[in-house]
């Protein structure tokens, strides 16, 4: 009784931070700050000393992803705002009806082609597209905050350049090819998730209604000008990522989206003609500072976690018959539900995760199959991410169209539940088929 109560405890404690920042939340406090007093919870729990936890707060604040991060979300945030208070995402909307009538798919199209381009708080690029066209519908905002949410994330386990795919594929020394072959399904499963339980309630007022699009012009002429800038952002974004790699490994991606997003905003203010009054207006917002606290101490966390050994003594839990399968689908929902970045469940567990079974497989002397626990990490892990309040973008989401956090995270329980479902699920065909 007494060893599983202690093995228990990490868990415990991880729950109880859990539970501070939640508390934050109901009682109306600033997000960040939540977040914040999260992680000084956490770091407390697991005996790290208030100095140490200053100390991982202010280097954490200083280190290049997170001054990477605050930038790619100022730059994403400005442009936002110049194709909104001139007009162009709207007239971006109007061009697009003539091309996509049904109107599920003109709401879905948007932040599904900026998830092509892995941007933190990337849903604050597509938030105003989104926006423009959910109130001609009539859209609550709660349901247009999870279909710009949800369909911005359909790539995340599948495409090249997100950052978390590349990094397990190199802990793993698997080729990120071969890898995003076996996480591939992930693309129809969120997709037809994303339909049946995010789109169909958000739309279901609209099934007796004739297509708002069915009569509209198809300008391609003006499609292509008002989208300009957003194809810039993208295929730059993409371009400069892929050529980086290429030709310059040793720099930063985060260099080339910064240089697309450039490109795109002195695109949208040629088009619009903004002068420097606009950009003063900008940078006085306080949202945008508000929005970076929240991106710092969310960053913080993540570090705290790893700095506090919270991560490894949570393998500790999984102890016991069918170890490894525990492992490896409870760590990474845990620490992505917790932590609600991607990278932070591939770096934090991965490694323990790989470790494992590598002891397992020499202890038994049976090769055990190394793509299903990949796979298996990779889904438990994105559910958990996708599922977590502390998302950035599930929290910009919110913010940004005004839908209270509670009921919209509760819309995400079940077809996250499934997710994970279906991904235990491909673990185990997977099993057979290697």
């Amino acid at each position: 009784m007494t060893e599983a109560f202690t093995q228990l405890m990490p868990l415990a404690k991880v729950l109880l931070a859990f539970g501070v920042m939640l508390a934050g939340l109901r009682l109306r406090q600033p997000l960040w700050l939540s977040v914040l007093a999260g992680g000084l919870v956490l770091a407390l729990s697991f005996h790290m000393p208030l100095a140490r936890w200053a100390q991982v707060a202010a280097l954490s604040t200083v280190q290049r992803e997170t001054v990477f991060l605050i930038l790619i979300l100022a730059l994403i945030l400005f442009f936002s705002e110049v194709l909104e208070k001139s007009g162009q995402t709207r007239r971006l909307m109007q061009a697009a009806t003539g091309f996509l009538a049904d109107p599920k798919l003109r709401l879905a199209f948007f932040p599904a082609l900026v998830g092509f381009l892995p941007m933190p708080g990337g849903a604050v690029f597509s938030a105003p597209l989104v926006r423009d066209m959910a109130d001609s519908l009539g859209l609550e905002r709660r349901d247009t905050a999870l279909v710009n949410y949800w369909f911005r994330h359909l790539w995340e386990l599948c495409w090249p350049l997100y950052p978390g795919i590349i990094l397990a594929s190199s802990l793993a020394g698997v080729p990120l090819a071969e890898l995003i072959l076996y996480t591939s399904p992930c693309i129809l499963l969120c997709l037809g998730l994303g339909w049946r339980f995010i789109m169909r309630p958000a739309v279901a007022h609209l099934r007796d209604a004739p297509p708002a699009a069915a009569t509209a012009p198809r300008d391609v002429k003006s499609a292509l000008t008002e989208g300009l800038p957003l194809l810039i952002a993208i295929c730059c974004g993409l371009g400069f990522e892929v050529g980086m790699t290429l030709l310059a490994p040793e720099w930063p991606f985060e260099l080339g989206i910064m240089a697309a997003l450039l490109l795109a905003i002195g695109c949208a203010l040629v088009q619009n003609r903004v002068g420097p009054g606009f950009v003063a207006g900008v940078l006085r917002d306080r949202e945008l500072y508000r929005l970076v606290a929240l991106v710092v101490s969310v960053l913080v966390f993540k570090d705290v976690l790893q700095a506090s050994d919270a991560v490894e003594q949570l393998a500790t839990v999984a102890a016991g018959p069918g170890a490894l399968l525990a492992l490896t689908l409870g760590l990474p929902f845990l620490v992505g539900l917790i932590s609600g970045i991607t990278v932070a469940f591939v770096g934090a567990t991965f490694p323990i995760i790989l470790g494992v079974l590598h002891n397992v497989s020499a202890a038994t002397g049976a090769e055990i199959p190394l793509m299903p626990y990949l796979t298996l990490g990779l889904f438990a892990g994105f559910t958990g991410v996708m599922i977590s309040p502390l998302h950035v973008c599930f929290i910009l989401s919110c913010q940004f169209f005004g839908a209270d956090i509670g009921p919209a995270w509760r819309r995400l329980l079940a077809p996250c539940a499934l997710l994970l479902a279906s991904g235990v699920g491909w673990f185990l065909v997977l099993t057979r088929l290697i």
